[in-house]
This record gives C-alpha cells, structure tokens and sequence, in this order.
C-alpha cells in the first residue's frame, strides 16, 4: 500500500484537472473483487472496454482519466482470508498486486489503478454518510438477519450460500445478495435451504438494527435523473431494461450497513462495537481479529464511492472531476449484474447529498459470454458463446488474411530496390486526388470514418472495430484493382499514387486500431520508422479528422519507412487443442495440473541426480 501511495503522490504533479473549453471525460470500470486472480470476463467485461473508450478520446484530442481499482472491503475478502489462512489486510494487499500485474500485461492505459482499503476511501464515504443522515435520507430499521449459532455470529450476504427463490431459477449455489444466474437480488433470508459458508450448518434468522438508505423518498428526483440521462447519455438498451425494470418493482429502503469488521466504519456513535461475537473455534477469531464487531457500510454502498476516493489518491483536486457536472462527462463501464447499483443505488447516493456530483452520463454493459465449459462477460448485445474454432477462423481471415495481408503487401512493395520498388522510401504523388481509382478509395475511406466516429463517440466499440477492418478490406480491393505490380513498368506515376495513398492507408488504421490493439499499432509504425510521438490525432482542433480523409498526404514524400515483417501468425488446429487443454477448467483445476507437473519434475530431476551418469569409453 506505501508503494502505491508513493506512487500516487508522484503522479499528483502531472494529474490532469479539467480544462474550460475542452471535453472533459472521466471513465471508470467496474472494481473487481481482490479476492482472485482476474480472469478473462474481468477483462473483457468492463476493463478492457473502457480502455478502448479511453484511448479512443486520448486520440481524439479529449481531457481523458481513466480510474479503476481494486474493491477491498466486505465479506468476499474475509471468506477468502478463511480459506488462505491469512487477515484480510494481507489478501488484499497480495491480490492487489496480482490484479495490477495482470493489467500492466494486457497493457490497460488506467491513470490510476488504486484501492479501496485506503484513508481516502474512510474520509469520502463517510463525508456522503454524513451528508445524507443531515439530509433526513437515512433511517434506521430492524430487519431480519441470519445468525450463525456454530459460528456464534449473524452472517453478512456473502457468508450465505443457498438456493434462488426465483421462480424457474432454482440455482444452488445463489449468494446471500445476489443470484449469479439469473441477476436477481437478494436478501439472504430469502434464500432456500441457506448455509453459513464457514461451517456449513444451517443459519436462523435473528432481529438486528441496521440503517437503510430512504430511496422512496429520493424517487422522484431519481427518476428525473434517469429520464434525462439516459436519452442524453444514449445508455445501451440492456441498461435501461434493467434499470426500468428496478423502477417498475417499486424503490425499497435499501439497507447501506453490515454486522462486519472489515469494511469503513459507521462513524455514528450508536453503531460503534454494536455487537459482541464470540468464536467456538479461535483460529477464526485470531485471523480475522474478530474479539467484537462493528457496523461498517455494505460493499455496495462503499464500492462505488470508491471510484471518488481512487481519483483522490490520483489528485488532490479530485472535487473538480467528481463536482463538476457542467464541464465534466462521466462515463462508466460494467458487467450486466452491476447495472442496477450504478444506475440507481450510485446516483441516488450522491443525489442525496443534496451537493453538486458529477452524475454518470453514459453506461456501457457486457452481457454474459459461455466460455465453452465456463463463462465470462464480453458481449455487448446478448448473451453469447466462445468456442477456440472461432477464435481460430477469425485470427486467420481477419487478422492474419485481411488486415496483416494488407500492410505487408504494401510495406514489402515499397522497400524493395529500386527498380522493383521504391528503396522504402514513400514515393511523390501529385495530383492524387484526380486518380480516379483513389478518389472512389477516399469517397469511401470518408464515409468509414464518419462511421467509425459515430461508433466511437456512442460507445459502440464492436462496431467501431468492426468498421477499422471493413478499412483494410478496402485496402486490399484497392490494391488488387489497381494491380500495382503492373502499373511500376507500365504507368509509374499512378503506381507512385496507389502507394503512398496505401502507406498513408496503413499508417491511419495503426491510428484507428490502436484503441484496440495497441501492441499492433505500435509495430506498425515501427514498421513505418515513424516516431511514436508524432502519432495521428483524430482531433477536430489539429485538422487531423480531414487529414484522414486524404491518406496519400498522411506521410511525407522521401520518408524512408522501417523493415516490414509479418504482423500475425497463423493458428493452426494444433495451436487451438493446446490453448483448449491449457485453459480448461477453472483456475484451482489449472493450479492443480500445475502443481502436479511441478511435482513430476521435481521426483524426475531428483531420480537423475541419483543416477550415476559413466563417463564416456575412448
């Protein structure tokens, strides 16, 4: 934690604040859990979307941060620090790690990636508390809770395991708050046959006072909020299905406290060491330091504030992101299960407190993905399904045959030698914009981006990529139409047209790809010896959206570009098995094969030591 608060204060110098006069977009993903090594539906399911968006408005020219984090505190880490034998503290502080490295590999563009168990977090969620109880929006209420009498404890949600009430579910394994399957919320006495997952004796349900935050009340104002926003925001439809669909089950007081001890205090004096626990099995009580236990804010309420705390440890002028709605967009990417805390729970929050918050302006949400066996989060329309065979025949006709084909065709023809080619230097071409054949190219290539800006600006990142690679088909047409290996020995000025206006092709598709793939983008224009620096701007300030429309002027005459080489390797049928084989399962099944090929080897390289090895005969 003192790595990441040094590291903080560091970047405090360069922070970037809004600025009059620009756009000014503050994005966030949803904070996963530090309670697991992330997987691929972390990834995709809002990190990796909102790394495109963010990239996408950095090459725009827009005031850009990205935050996210780790969420810390509640009752998943605690059940996790049972399982590893370990304080909450040390689970986060080791699964913090592990998340950050895995981000920095998928080379996610975060300005800051912090944490929730942070002073930050204390002061701000408590600040919000404070305000709302001032404002009149809290209450306090008894409600039914289920209590442990093995463990000698009430069970917050996570501790609780059972099946789901709803109607047709019927899941086994739903949580205390919420069923995986099928997206229903939850109260844990609603739960059939519930479990205290510590021991896994049946719980009983026990009076228990606990505050709830007023949404009834807050309801017309919540409503106005989402009314507007959600049309000025243009929110995916399967947001606003799920959020109507809150609203149209009527708003309830919505309990923002927990009976734990890992999580930011309840800073009311009433609430302070609100029950004594005591624990039949010490071990319990010496790792989670569980000798009382007080009232500390439910994840869902604390979490979100979370996305404020971590841009306070990125600036100390966070209160201009985060309290200016006037010159400050905020957009906010998720998994489907989150929508309704985020749309209703996050915003009446900060609506309650009466101040002036930057209320969430646009929402995008992934659906579920089934991973073959498994399931992840990646589609933005509907639920869908992952298989390797597809990952295989896209990787090969997409990647490797239509865009990786594209630019090696024409860096390939440019640095062959003089008298083949063009000693890779990027050829003179006057008059290009008379070509006939590049005029009908730009016409088109103008249409496409228009596109892709369209899009882009609407969060519509499939269909942005989408139009990206329709670009490098045109490439390729172009190309063959042109027949540029004919046209160097019969008509050398056009050959000089079709190949700059084709190197200048390959340079804006690393542009319009690199919120995408970075990694290519940035071989590309090492490829083009072009410095990463001076990388195209797609800002309406710089010019460089009508540039885009003339590609034979987006590289100089004589400049001389890199060694091309190919972009993508094929992935061949054996490929697929192995990365089938190396994925399947879950992560303890994978840890396990790990484990006992680390075991083999080891009895292996033990049996060699003992091995007597004779020396060789003359």
């Amino acid at each position: 934690m003192e790595d990441q608060q040094h590291e903080s204060e560091k970047n405090k110098k360069e922070a970037k604040v809004p600025i009059p006069g620009k756009r000014n977009i503050l994005i966030t993903s949803a904070l996963p859990y530090v309670n697991n090594v992330p997987h691929l539906g972390n990834i995709i399911g809002s990190v990796l979307s909102a790394d495109v968006f963010a990239r996408y408005c950095r090459l725009r020219g827009y005031n850009v941060i990205y935050i996210c984090g780790t969420d810390e505190y509640g009752t998943a880490t605690e059940t996790k620090a049972l399982e590893e034998n370990c304080s909450p503290q040390q689970i986060c502080d080791k699964y913090y790690a592990i998340h950050k490295a895995v981000y920095n590999w998928f080379n996610i563009s975060f300005d800051e990636f912090g944490r929730t168990s942070t002073p930050q977090q204390t002061e701000v969620c408590q600040a919000i508390f404070k305000k709302l109880l001032e404002n009149n929006w809290l209450s306090e209420n008894k409600m039914q809770q289920l209590y442990c009498d093995a463990c000698e404890r009430f069970l917050a949600d996570r501790l609780v395991g059972g099946t789901c009430p709803t109607l047709g579910c019927n899941y086994d394994s739903a949580r205390g708050d919420q069923c995986e399957k099928c997206g229903k919320l939850l109260n844990p006495t609603e739960l059939i046959d519930p479990r205290c997952k510590v021991c896994h004796t049946t719980p009983r349900i026990r009076d228990t006072n606990h505050l709830f935050l007023e949404l009834p009340l807050i309801k017309d104002k919540l409503e106005e909020y989402i009314n507007n926003m959600s049309v000025a925001g243009s929110w995916s439809q399967n947001a606003v299905q799920a959020t109507y669909a809150w609203l149209k089950e009527g708003l309830k007081p919505r309990c923002i406290t927990r009976d734990l001890k890992w999580g930011v205090p309840v800073p009311h004096e009433k609430f302070k060491d609100k029950v004594g626990i005591k624990f039949r099995y010490l071990r319990l009580a010496l790792l989670l330091q569980f000798n009382h236990r007080n009232l500390v804010f439910y994840v869902w309420f604390d979490a979100p504030i979370g996305y404020i705390s971590i841009t306070s440890c990125y600036t100390s002028d966070w209160e201009k992101w985060w309290k200016n709605p006037e010159n400050v967009e905020l957009y906010q990417f998720m998994g489907k299960d989150n929508v309704p805390f985020h749309t209703v729970m996050f915003p009446s929050t900060l609506i309650g407190t009466g101040e002036n918050w930057t209320l969430m302006k646009s929402i995008s949400v992934t659906e579920y993905l089934n991973y073959e066996a498994g399931i992840a989060v990646v589609s933005k329309v509907s639920d869908t399904l992952f298989t390797w065979e597809d990952f295989q025949a896209k990787l090969n006709s997409e990647l490797l045959n239509n865009l990786g084909n594209f630019v090696n065709r024409v860096l390939s023809f440019i640095v062959k030698p003089p008298g083949r080619g063009y000693g890779s230097v990027v050829p003179d071409a006057p008059e290009a914009d008379l070509h006939p054949l590049t005029k009908v190219l730009a016409e088109k290539l103008g249409n496409y981006v228009d596109q892709y800006i369209e899009a882009m600006e609407k969060v519509k990142l499939k269909q942005g990529l989408r139009i990206g690679m329709s670009i490098s088909s045109e490439g390729n047409a172009y190309l063959q139409e042109s027949q540029f290996w004919k046209l160097y020995n019969e008509d050398k000025a056009s050959c000089s047209v079709v190949m700059r206006t084709s190197a200048g092709l390959v340079y804006l598709l690393a542009c319009l790809l690199e919120p995408f793939m970075p990694s290519f983008s940035l071989e590309v224009l090492k490829q083009l010896n072009f410095p990463i620096d001076k990388q195209f701007s797609l800002s309406d300030e710089t010019g460089g959206l009508e540039r885009a429309r003339k590609p034979w002027e987006l590289l100089p005459v004589g400049h001389r570009i890199g060694t091309p080489s190919p972009l993508f390797k094929e992935l061949k049928d054996e490929d697929v098995k192995l990365l089938r084989d190396k994925f399947a399962g879950s992560q303890a099944d994978r840890a396990d094969r790990a484990a006992k090929t680390e075991a083999e080897a080891k009895k292996i390289t033990e049996k060699l030591k003992k091995t007597k090895i004779s020396a060789p005969s003359d």
